[in-house]
């Protein structure tokens, strides 16, 4: 399994209990083949750009280890969670 992690925004306009079920499903797609080595909510933030109207999203930061099918999938999921504004999914070398 290689190293990846992932940062997604979600929007401002989620509940807060709402935000904690779409962490907690995300994490649940990781933990499906691969394991979350570690995870941050950072919180509500100003975006550094306006997107769609937008201008603040709730930051969210992901290590994981998996293999690249747990990575296409937890792709896949993030492109249709309206919730999510925008996410990257890198690869960690370090």
């Amino acid at each position: 399994m290689r190293k990846y992690e992932v940062m997604y925004i979600i929007r401002p306009d989620v509940e807060q209990e709402n935000v904690q079920a779409i962490v907690d499903k995300f994490s649940g797609i990781i933990n499906n083949g691969g394991e979350v080595t570690k995870q941050d909510v950072i919180g509500k933030r100003r975006l550094a750009y306006e997107i769609n109207k937008i201008r603040d999203g709730y930051y969210v930061l992901v290590h994981f280890n998996a293999n690249n099918e747990v990575v296409n999938e937890l792709d896949r999921i993030m492109k249709i969670t309206d919730e999510v504004i925008r996410f990257l999914i890198v690869r960690d070398v370090a």
